[in-house]
């Protein structure tokens, strides 16, 4: 038996199989055409485009429901002594830089001047479009966020600017009645019998609050927490001698400002009241309308402005004009401006 060397196989034939159509183009009359098949994903909502113009049309609204305030506010600018309009709203456009300033005294990192002063002008116009503070607070949260500032320091931030601002300006209060005893009539500004029910009312709140903080863990959790990041944000701005003076010089400074700007519209009108005793006016009303939930305090600030230069001893007609034209040259005028800048901003991805 003999080893026989292998043959080598066959060459592989390929077997002939089924074929399988592939996908043909349609044709221009086929129902299956491009244009036939529905879109998986429908277009986005220009949701930053809607928030740019949603200023503009709620200045649109405001200016429409106080139009008629607005024309007798403007039909007293003819009237006035321009130069001290002119320092009115030089003290005005001052304020921003106030509040630009104690902005970034409250935190401890550099923020960028040119746009955190931008801020501070859109922020003057949210403010007067939503309830008093939330606004500005809105702006200025959204903006520190986008600069990089975590949310619990932005809101610590924003926090402790609240509560300097709120210090110096019942400090400068109080500082100036005594000062001046006799700048306000306070029986006029506060009748006797409205002592008790205020004080009543602000007891209520305080207990309520007290007894939510006891009594729902969840919220005394989270107020426990802010406070500690807030006090802990709080001790590293004053460590820094910079951003305390920043801090506390602009919070001094901003409601100094605005009385300022009161004061020259006093004079401009011709109003028969000491500038000293308009400031201390100023600061009585605004410190009494701080909790009404007003947008930009329309309505209630005029009001109590109207009621502090009568309790000053000026003329209810005289002081009409004076806080109309006031709020003329220190809300209206900037409120388009600022809505422009404020849409801009909200385009840029600024805020």
């Amino acid at each position: 038996m003999t080893l026989t060397e292998p043959k080598p196989l066959p060459d592989a034939q390929v077997l002939p199989g089924p074929v399988f159509p592939g996908p043909t183009l349609s044709e221009p009359g086929d129902s299956m055409s491009c244009d036939s098949i529905p879109r998986r994903f429908p277009r986005r909502l220009p949701v930053r485009q809607i928030l740019c113009l949603l200023p503009l049309a709620l200045v649109a609204v405001v200016a429409v429901r106080h139009r008629s305030v607005l024309a007798e506010g403007f039909g007293h600018l003819t009237s006035a002594k321009w130069p001290w309009l002119l320092v009115a709203a030089a003290a005005t456009c001052l304020t921003w830089v106030a509040a630009a300033v104690t902005r970034q005294g409250a935190v401890v990192q550099r923020l960028p001047r040119r746009r955190l002063l931008a801020t501070q002008f859109a922020a003057g116009a949210a403010n007067h479009l939503l309830p008093t503070g939330l606004g500005a607070s809105a702006v200025n949260l959204r903006f520190m966020t986008v600069c990089g500032v975590p949310l619990a320091r932005s809101s610590s931030a924003l926090a402790l600017y609240m509560l300097a601002e709120s210090v110096a300006r019942v400090g400068l209060l109080l500082a100036l009645l005594i000062a001046f005893p006799d700048a306000l009539s306070t029986g006029e500004l506060l009748p006797d019998a409205a002592v008790g029910p205020l004080l009543l009312a602000v007891g209520g709140v305080v207990c309520v609050a007290m007894a939510v903080l006891l009594l729902v863990r969840r919220v005394r959790t989270a107020v426990f927490a802010f406070l500690r990041t807030a006090l802990g944000e709080a001790r590293s701005v004053h460590t820094r001698p910079a951003r305390a003076l920043a801090l506390w010089g602009g919070s001094f400074s901003f409601p100094l400002l605005q009385a300022s700007a009161f004061a020259a519209v006093g004079q401009a009108m011709g109003l028969p009241v000491p500038p000293l005793h308009m400031v201390v006016a100023y600061l009585a009303a605004t410190v009494a309308v701080a909790l009404v939930p007003t947008p930009g305090g329309i309505g209630s600030v005029e009001a109590a402005l109207i009621v502090a230069l009568v309790a000053a001893g000026g003329p209810a007609a005289v002081a009409t004009a004076v806080v109309l034209t006031y709020r003329v040259i220190t809300v209206w005028l900037p409120l388009l401006p600022g809505a422009l800048t404020l849409g801009a901003l909200l385009r840029l991805k600024m805020i």
